[in-house]
Formats: C-alpha cells, structure tokens, sequence
C-alpha cells in the first residue's frame, strides 16, 4: 500500500504542475496560486476530519504550519516560472534542486547521508547546468523554479517533524499558513482574483489536487515506506516534462536532454539515500 501511496502522490504532483502551469498561462499565476491554496485548504481540512488523529499536539501544527509557508513560496514561484517559462525545464529544476536543498537541511540537523545521496548531489549540479541551457540564455523560467525549490525543500523538511499522531491536520495547518502568507499580495491586488467561474474553478481543483498529492506522500511516509515514498513521489517531473513535449510541443537541445536525465538519476539518488 505504501508504494501506491506515494506513486499516486507523484502522478497528482505530475499533472497538478502541468495543469496548473497551463492555467497560469491564461490567468495571472497569483490567482491561481491563492485560489488553489483555498482549495487545498478545503480538502485538507475535509480529509483530516475524516480520517481522526490520536493526539494533535500544537507543535506539529506548528510544524504542519512551517511547511505551508514552504507550500505557499514554492506554488507561487512555480506558477509564476511556468507561465513564462518552458514546463520541461522549470519542473525539473524545482524538483531536483529541492532534494538537495532537503539533504543538505538535513545534515545540518544531523542526518549523514550514505555515499549514494552524496553521490546524487553531485550529480545534480551539472545536471541542473545543462537543464538551463548549457550557460545559454534560453532557459527561461529558470529562477523561478530555483526560488521554488527553496519552498519545496522547506515544505518537506518541516513536515517531516510532525509526528504521525497528528493525523492530517499538520496539511491542514499548512493549508492555513499558505493561505495566510500569500492573502498580503492577493489583497494588494484584488483585480487579479476577479477570474471566470470556471477559471477559478479550475485554480481550486488544482489546489486541491496539490493537497491531494501531499496527503498521500504523508501517509505513505507514515507506514514506515519512506525511502519508496522519497524515491517514488520525487519522480513527478517526469509526467509534466513529457506532457509538455508532447502536447505544448517543447523543444529541448542535446544538452538540456541529457541534463534532464541526470536529473532524474540524481533525484532516485537523493531519495535511496
């Protein structure tokens, strides 16, 4: 079940970022971002209230909250990377440079990664160097995707700390703060949310279904899997790098094809490690 878990939390991540990258391309990424946090923020708190907890303790929602701030930062600057930006290269970027940042984190909290995660880490830098471009300046969208690997890292890092007895509510807690941290921007520019109905239909599933994602990647770590889960939800920009070439018709030089590949072999890396 625990590998199910967190490949089912891949595949929602995988067509969360295609979706939502789409979207901001024909909405501003900053409504879609608020409107998709209010729609994590409904499913969330249904799914914790489905599904109860032993004992929720106010540091893991403290902790829950820590990792929606991360949440928040890292949808907002992906969304605003995709709509500009070439979906087969930001995702990527985000992704394998937010596993690093987690290892890192980690260490400096005492984690000792084993040589293959090291190993990984230093697979990723080249890697990310050929993602963008080679040092041309055609990978656009790129820090973006950098700034939202800070997000990811943090989301991940944090929400690890809360302990299992807390059920979901720690998500549900980081739906709030997500919401919280990015209400200041949204009120500033109220227009922006003024989209169709569908529209913003669209922006809360998309939400809902990054919630979605998140929820399963928790569960799965919580059944003792989280090595699979690591390994097996890291592998989400694979779906968002093919659609994106497929069906958005992007089109990707030599360089940045094999730096895509190191990527992934660095983020399996990062994940057994």
């Amino acid at each position: 079940m625990g590998p199910l878990l967190a490949l089912a939390s891949a595949v929602c991540y995988g067509i969360v970022d295609f979706t939502g990258g789409l979207l901001s391309r024909r909405a501003h990424f900053a409504a879609v971002t608020f409107l998709g946090q209010i729609g994590g923020l409904l499913l969330a708190t249904t799914a914790a209230l489905l599904l109860p907890a032993e004992a929720v303790r106010p540091v893991d929602l403290l902790w829950g909250a820590l990792s929606g701030v991360g949440s928040g930062a890292a949808m907002h600057f992906l969304n605003r990377g995709l709509s500009h930006g070439a979906m087969s290269v930001v995702v990527p970027v985000s992704a394998v440079t937010g596993v690093v940042l987690s290892v890192v984190c980690g260490v400096i909290l005492g984690d000792r990664p084993s040589t293959v995660a090291w190993l990984g880490i230093v697979l990723s830098a080249p890697a990310l160097w050929m993602v963008c471009g080679g040092g041309r300046e055609d990978g656009g969208g790129v820090p973006d995707g950098l700034l939202a690997s800070a997000g990811v890292a943090l989301q991940y890092i944090a929400l690890a700390q809360a302990g299992a007895s807390s059920g979901l509510w720690p998500v549900a807690a980081g739906r709030v703060a997500a919401v919280l941290v990015l209400l200041p921007t949204a009120a500033r520019h109220p227009r922006r949310l003024r989209l169709p109905p569908v529209r913003a239909g669209q922006a809360v599933l998309v939400g809902a279904g990054a919630a979605l994602g998140l929820i399963l990647y928790l569960l799965a770590a919580q059944r003792q899997l989280l090595a699979v889960a690591v390994v097996l939800a890291s592998l989400y920009p694979a779906l968002p790098v093919i659609l994106g070439l497929a069906l958005l018709h992007e089109r990707l030089n030599r360089k940045q094809v094999v730096g895509l590949v190191g990527a992934g072999v660095a983020t399996v890396l990062l994940g057994l490690g």
